[in-house]
């Protein structure tokens, strides 16, 4: 029996929930599979463009009043896990098994003087051209910023995770042998004002919540799956390379040369590191697609 946190990205699930529930099923299959052969599983799950999308279409109404982004957050908090709950549930029962599952809406403590607020960096929402940004620029007053080579988003505070208000919950639930899905879009970021909770506008990574899921329950394992089928040196360059089986020490390597954007493969790297502090850890980046072969080790980057 071993203890996984599994990370979906939001962009690796659709754009929709009809995309979203098809993607979900197909990472369900893999998941069970975990849970049949007795290994314990939590799962957080990313909401970039899930809470960009929320947050857009009240803006975008008439008719209802505007919504505050952390409520926005804890919208797509409750809808993507539904939508998790929902396939690995169908999925165990094809196969006569019963578990328990359980969504947690969570509340991630940041700091209200993280540097973050004072430079937006966490890409939110769709993709756009340039032309159709600097229109949404000049008329919501967003800061909007090119994502990784593959169009233009608008972009938030992205503020580091201190800690899980709800982490006794979590591991109380995980400890009990339910299937726990926390964290979600890396939580609602909350700051500490006198004795009192107040959420912020801001979207917590995802990768760093997951990060910080997995030392609350000790895991063994932090698989990582997102857009890319594995993370590369030289991305988008004629010297670019594929990584497979790379230690943390070169990986960290990589880092500190700058190989890694800040708003897309960064976090993962970063938060990978950080999680193989502790001793006989392993952790993969890979496709959601390749899940299954994620799981076995047998896909993507493998870090330890």
């Amino acid at each position: 029996m071993a203890r996984y946190v599994v990370s979906l990205g939001g962009n690796a699930l659709g754009n929709n929930p009809s995309e979203q529930m098809q993607a979900l099923n197909r990472v369900a299959e893999a998941i069970s599979s975990l849970i049949i052969d007795n290994n314990e599983v939590a799962i957080v799950h990313g909401n970039g463009p899930q809470v960009g999308m929320i947050n857009l279409a009240f803006e975008s109404s008439k008719e209802t009043p505007n919504m505050p982004f952390p409520e926005c957050g804890a919208m797509s908090e409750g809808y993507i896990g539904y939508h998790i709950q929902n396939a690995i549930y169908n999925c165990l029962k094809q196969k006569n098994i019963n578990r328990t599952i359980s969504t947690v809406v969570t509340q991630v403590l940041v700091d209200q003087n993280d540097p973050s607020f004072q430079n937006p960096s966490k890409p939110i929402g769709s993709f756009y051209s340039k032309e159709e940004a600097e229109i949404i620029s000049q008329e919501k007053g967003y800061i909007m910023k090119e994502d990784a080579g593959r169009g233009y988003r608008r972009v938030v505070p992205s503020p580091l995770p201190i800690d899980i208000i709800e982490k006794d919950a979590i591991k109380t639930l995980f400890d009990k042998g339910q299937i726990v899905i926390c964290a979600g879009g890396g939580g609602i970021p909350v700051i500490n004002n006198g004795n009192k909770l107040e959420g912020v506008a801001a979207v917590i990574d995802k990768d760093y919540a997951s990060m910080k899921v997995a030392e609350i329950i000790d895991a063994d394992y932090l698989v990582i799956l997102t857009a890319v089928s594995n993370v590369y040196i030289n991305y988008k360059t004629e010297n670019q390379f594929k990584l497979t089986n790379i230690d943390k020490k070169t990986l960290e390597q990589c880092m500190n040369d700058g190989q890694f954007p800040k708003g897309s493969m960064y976090p993962k790297v970063k938060a990978v590191l950080d999680f193989l502090k502790g001793n006989n850890k392993t952790a993969v980046i890979a496709s959601l697609d390749d899940a299954v072969k994620a799981f076995k080790f047998e896909s993507g980057t493998i870090v330890r």
